[in-house]
């Protein structure tokens, strides 16, 4: 079983795509629509601030009859983020994020840095990938 790091570590290097709070939500969407990414991390001074993702902009702007291009990320953001620790594994990943009905999970070392970000396909990819192994391997270990 994989921890976070390895599976960040197998991904193309890239630093972790990020907004800034004061910026507004339309800026943050057309970033995530150009990366094609359902979320992105909020960061002031190089410190985690919040999440911003399609759900938010979903719950507190299409609902609430808000503008995207005159509200500010830090207004509608998760503020309060789960994160997980790269020593952790795929599964616990897994199961904080199922528990917690979150699509994704910035992955923080012991010194609060971001250094990335797993979202749930990432993490059901990583367990059929798993699970295609272990088949293969009994298939093999049956005929012999």
């Amino acid at each position: 079983m994989k921890t976070l790091k390895q599976l960040l570590d197998e991904r193309p290097a890239r630093a972790p795509l990020f907004v800034s709070p004061d910026d507004t939500v339309f800026s943050a969407l057309e970033l995530m629509a150009k990366h094609d990414i359902g979320a992105v991390l909020a960061m002031r001074d190089g410190q985690l601030a919040g999440i911003f993702s399609e759900r938010d902009y979903a719950r507190k702007i299409i609902l609430l009859g808000k503008s995207s291009k005159e509200t500010m990320v830090r207004e509608i953001m998760t503020e309060k983020v789960l994160y997980a620790l790269p020593t952790q594994t795929t599964d616990e990943a897994m199961a904080l994020m199922t528990e917690k009905h979150i699509r994704h999970l910035p992955v923080l070392d012991n010194k609060k840095q971001v250094i990335g970000m797993v979202s749930i396909g990432d993490l059901v990819k990583e367990t059929i990938s798993q699970q295609a192994f272990l088949i293969k391997q009994l298939e093999q270990y049956i005929a012999g």
